[in-house]
């Protein structure tokens, strides 16, 4: 989930989807390239609107724009920008789509003016339903492997808005201050020893 989409998300997404593609081993005498997985990113984008248009749900994969041919890859990047159900969440839950109640049972989860129909959304979709069930059910292996490419991302996504920001001209003056990030990056271990960091400084 993306709280706060910088100015890098698109190029942020199309690279997490190529590192999750490009990662399948296919490597040896019983495999080759059709034997790769549809590979799909999927963003939540939370708090910002991020494009330009009022829907919520996009998917987005290679296309030639001018002739109008898709390549039919196997990668697809998905966004559900949560900041435009303002109108979907007004709906009787039987109006909805699965993708809207999806989304809206993301945003409002929480949200104790919308219980009622949070309830309703679980009871009718039976996906969402599952879904919960199997969060509960995740193994201590695959948690330390989110872990790690939490952490993974956490950096990268640091260093570029680092590195955007400079690019901007926004740290002339304050190089001092830029070398205390980088090296805070690269010498705290873990995203709770960042945190424990920044608390301390």
């Amino acid at each position: 989930m993306c709280l706060n989409p910088d100015i890098f998300e698109p190029i942020r997404l199309e690279f997490y989807t190529a590192r999750l593609f490009g990662g399948q081993d296919i490597k040896g005498s019983n495999s080759n390239y059709r034997d790769l997985k549809m590979t799909y990113q999927i963003a939540i984008l939370a708090n910002l609107r991020f494009f330009s248009d009022d829907a919520f749900f996009h998917v987005f994969n290679y296309y030639d724009l001018v002739r109008g041919i898709s390549l039919n890859g196997r990668t697809q990047i998905i966004t559900l920008e949560l900041s435009k159900l303002d109108k979907v969440v007004k709906k009787p839950i039987h109006k909805m789509t699965v993708s809207e109640r999806w989304a809206v049972f993301l945003e409002y989860l929480t949200d104790r003016s919308n219980r009622d129909k949070i309830n309703q959304i679980v009871e009718s979709e039976e996906g969402i339903a599952m879904a919960g069930q199997v969060l509960m059910s995740v193994s201590k292996d695959e948690i330390e492997r989110a872990r790690l490419e939490s952490e993974y991302k956490f950096q990268v996504d640091m260093q570029s808005k680092l590195v955007t920001a400079k690019r901007e001209g926004k740290f002339e003056g304050q190089e001092e201050e830029r070398q205390k990030i980088l090296e805070m990056i690269n010498q705290v271990g873990s995203l709770d020893e960042l945190k424990q960091h920044l608390a301390e400084a």
